[in-house]
């Protein structure tokens, strides 16, 4: 093993720069990204329209791409940190919620609703001071037409 790492110091050297990129980055943007998920996100059946959908087109295919590209590049990361430091169930979380596909709804309500994932994400909410999210809708909900007392 230390003949391995002997002989690839290099590489070793730029898996650690990038380990190292991606724990800080993280720290930073992951929970940004948690602070802007609207706290009523995933209590629908569909997720709300999409920033984009009332833009020029050439405007909304670009923000999309770009959208799509960030949210890839967030799950690699998290995929990445499972094995090395950071917090990799969030960062995956977060780079679903930006990616488009069919399903992906359904799949983010799964996803949130983990004990651990669901439980940081909150905690992370609280220490801002933003609304924790919710899972389903609580049955004095006003669109349900029952007013709370």
């Amino acid at each position: 093993m230390i003949a391995f790492l002997q002989d690839h110091k290099v590489a070793m050297a730029w898996i650690a720069a990038v380990s190292g990129v991606l724990f800080f980055g993280c720290l930073l943007i992951a929970p940004w990204l948690v602070l802007k998920i609207p706290a009523d996100y995933f209590v629908g059946d569909h997720r709300p329209r999409t920033l984009f959908a009332d833009r020029h087109p050439v405007l909304r295919w670009t923000g999309l791409l770009a959208k799509n590209l960030i949210g890839g590049i967030l799950i690699v990361a998290g995929l990445v940190m499972l094995v090395l430091p950071g917090q990799g169930l969030l960062t995956i979380l977060v780079g679903i919620l930006m990616l488009n596909f069919p399903g992906k709804h359904h799949l983010e309500k799964k996803l949130a609703g983990i004990p651990p994932v669901f439980k940081s994400i909150n905690w992370i909410r609280r220490r801002w001071n933003v609304a924790p999210i919710k899972l389903t809708r609580h049955p004095l909900d006003r669109e349900k037409g029952v007013r709370p007392l």
